[in-house]
């Protein structure tokens, strides 16, 4: 202590300790390999506090109320042009990412649609939704034609015969507002109140013969033997595929694209306005980018991801897949939509409580 003393008495400072480095991570739920992240932190110091939220509604009621305290949130199109819109992230300093150079032409084109000039987001993952099932169950009742029409879905006499045996659909009204416009052979992307009053009239069909809505809980389900068939997305129907085989419980799940088309989701990482923590969200989103670690979470996940260079390092069973990466074929018959205006916004959500409850 006297030597301290002294030592400030004579003008010369105390060692001050290195503040610690974080970045606070807000993403989806199961979307990302854990080891990923122990790595980033044994190379750069750099803690990072990842939280999870199952809906694009919980980060953004996060992001609208505020000082969210988060440096990397990874919304999904529409939310991203609709919260572009309201102010709520920086524009990317492209400099500061090096590994932009990998990502994946064709899917930032489409990722521009919410962002034009991608100037405020990078693609992370992209995905289809579609239709998740157990095998044999499905053959017992659809015979040796695998699930591969929304006709299962949409025709209450194919979805009652599987009412029996357990399903989920997602309760994401995007999703499904739109994959239900392009079964009507409506536009997808239409915000006129007929069409989608007609389309909310097709999902309400589907009530009685629903066990749950909901976007997470169906991968162990599936894998469980819970359900047999869920409208889900590509990435978490092959999580739950993994995870029976990884029981050995003898249940066999499947994914299917419906041949009628459906929509293409891109989940993707952008930096809040409020970002407490700048410079440590552009290293976290750069080391992303790079393709081993690309690779590394889609082989983790099942997810495509938005780096065109990670393709080489990809599992084979994972790239070979054309439900998780679609041949051009398929490519052809999906399609996104944009973010709903306000009054739209307020017409699907009250119709998406019809669908769900019946009131």
């Amino acid at each position: 202590m006297v030597w301290a003393f002294g030592l400030l008495l004579s003008g010369a400072s105390l060692p001050v300790l290195a503040q610690e480095r974080t970045v606070n991570v807000y993403n989806w739920s199961d979307y990302i390999d854990p080891k990923v992240i122990d790595d980033f932190t044994k190379e750069t110091g750099i803690k990072v506090v990842y939280d999870t939220y199952d809906s694009n509604e919980v980060l953004e009621t996060r992001l609208l109320a505020g000082k969210t305290g988060y440096d990397v949130v990874a919304p999904s199109g529409p939310f991203l042009q609709r919260q572009i819109a309201a102010g709520l992230y920086q524009k990317l300093d492209k400099t500061r990412l090096p590994n932009i150079k990998n990502l994946w032409p064709e899917i930032m084109a489409r990722l521009a649609v919410y962002d034009p000039g991608n100037q405020y987001a990078v693609n992370y993952m992209w995905f289809t939704t579609g239709l998740a099932y157990d095998v044999e169950k499905a053959k017992e009742r659809l015979g040796d034609e695998p699930p591969n029409s929304w006709d299962v879905v949409f025709r209450p006499e194919t979805l009652k015969k599987f009412a029996d045996c357990g399903v989920y659909v997602l309760d994401s009204p995007e999703d499904l507002f739109t994959i239900a416009l392009q079964y009507l052979r409506l536009n997808p992307d239409s915000r006129n109140q007929n069409d989608l009053k007609r389309a909310a009239d097709l999902l309400g069909a589907l009530r009685r013969n629903v066990k749950k809505f909901h976007s997470s809980e169906y991968i162990n389900a599936l894998a469980n033997g819970d359900i047999c068939l869920a409208v889900g997305w590509a990435g978490d129907s092959f999580q739950a595929r993994n995870r029976a085989r990884e029981a050995q419980n003898e249940i066999v799940i499947d994914y299917r694209i419906p041949k009628e088309g459906t929509l293409m989701s891109l989940d993707n990482l952008a930096i809040p306005k409020d970002a407490p923590h700048v410079e440590e969200a552009y290293a976290f989103i750069d080391f992303l980018l790079r393709p081993e670690v690309a690779a590394r979470n889609t082989n983790a996940t099942n997810f495509a991801n938005g780096v065109l260079a990670s393709k080489p390092l990809i599992n084979k069973d994972i790239l070979d897949n054309k439900a998780i990466y679609p041949d051009a074929a398929v490519m052809s018959r999906l399609f996104t939509v944009k973010s709903y205006d306000p009054a739209t916004q307020k017409f699907i959500t009250r119709e998406w409580t019809r669908v769900k409850t019946g009131k």
